[in-house]
């Protein structure tokens, strides 16, 4: 297939083409340094296009059923008139690199309903719950024309931070009777979750449901409010679609609440600086890693430190001060 220049990419991703979409993500996900200046021209052109979505981070324990709940979700939204986008992050294994990227198989309607974009990415190695190019991702997603973008984190648990750094909204999915009742008063995810949703309802007995939904209420109350308000606690069913429609609705309305009041700006201009950032991070290593002089001692830095003759905060320092000063690193 002929490669479409960024200019012609752009203009076919606003036309709506899902190819042209696909083959733009293609693009910026790539890790091949002569693709990097593409993307990011790619990018740029379409950023003007960009922003005028809702984008909902979704998050949970694997198993706690993010695919179903997103197909069911996203359904609903379609129904409503929407353009849904769903960008889903399978792990990578850390052996082969490689990832099943299985998630279309779990929406099957989803992912072939016309107003809908579905697209699994491997993590990359990436921590934090997401791919290392969700943003630019997203960005493509919107300027396509889809205007509510569902993004599913690869579901690794209580540290599953970096989807508050996209979404303007975080729904955290938990399961009556596994001990995820007991999590409201732990740190980390719980902090960040606007919407706390027990998933399979059909599977849960009517007495352990109230316990678990009583002790989540009183639990998040223990949690600092975050966007100014603690999270509701809801209940549905993915499979029988239960509760999903007052979610739909609780959920936007929150969201239309932000942008009136101009929460979401705010949130999205921090989320901005927090893209700027990790890049210069990532670039930063990208650049120590092609300098010269460090390409050169890597290889007899890790062989001193395999061998035990030194140890690896002495051949950091020792590589940094390279880079820094163009010293010889140490014997």
């Amino acid at each position: 297939m002929e490669t479409r220049d960024p200019p012609d990419l752009a203009q076919a991703i606003q036309a709506g083409e899902r190819v042209a979409l696909a083959q733009g993500i293609t693009r910026v996900e790539s890790g091949r340094p002569n693709d990097r200046a593409a993307a990011e021209q790619l990018v740029q052109a379409l950023l003007p296009q960009a922003g005028r979505s809702f984008r909902y981070g979704i998050t949970g324990i694997p198993g706690v059923g993010k695919s179903t709940f997103i197909e069911a979700f996203g359904l609903d939204l379609i129904e409503r008139g929407h353009r849904v986008a769903v960008l889903a992050v399978d792990p990578s294994s850390s052996t082969s690199g490689g990832s099943i990227l299985g998630d279309k198989t779990r929406m099957p309607r989803l992912a072939v309903h016309p107003a809908a974009f579905v697209r699994p990415t491997a993590t990359g190695g990436a921590l934090g719950g997401l791919a290392r190019r969700t943003r630019e991702a997203m960005i493509l997603c919107e300027a396509a024309g889809y205007d509510r973008i569902l993004i599913e984190t690869v579901g690794v648990g209580q540290n599953e931070l970096a989807v508050d750094r996209l979404a303007d909204l975080t729904l955290l999915l938990l399961v009556s009777g596994t001990g995820d009742e007991l999590q409201g008063i732990k740190r980390g995810i719980m902090e960040t979750a606007d919407v706390l949703v027990i998933n399979k309802i059909d599977t849960a007995g009517t007495t352990a449901l109230r316990s678990a939904t009583a002790d989540l209420q009183q639990a998040v109350h223990f949690l600092p409010a975050h966007r100014g308000r603690h999270p509701k606690v809801l209940a549905v069913s993915s499979l029988t679609g239960d509760g999903i429609s007052a979610l739909t609705d609780h959920v936007e309305e929150l969201l239309n609440a932000d942008r009136i009041a101009g929460t979401m700006e705010h949130g999205r201009r921090a989320q901005a600086l927090a893209w700027m950032q990790d890049d210069l991070d990532r670039g930063l290593v990208e650049l120590g890693r092609e300098h010269a002089d460090l390409r050169a001692a890597l290889p007899r830095m890790e062989s001193l430190v395999a061998s035990g003759r030194m140890d690896p905060f002495q051949a950091v320092s020792a590589l940094l001060e390279l880079i820094r000063r163009g010293a010889e690193p140490l014997p």
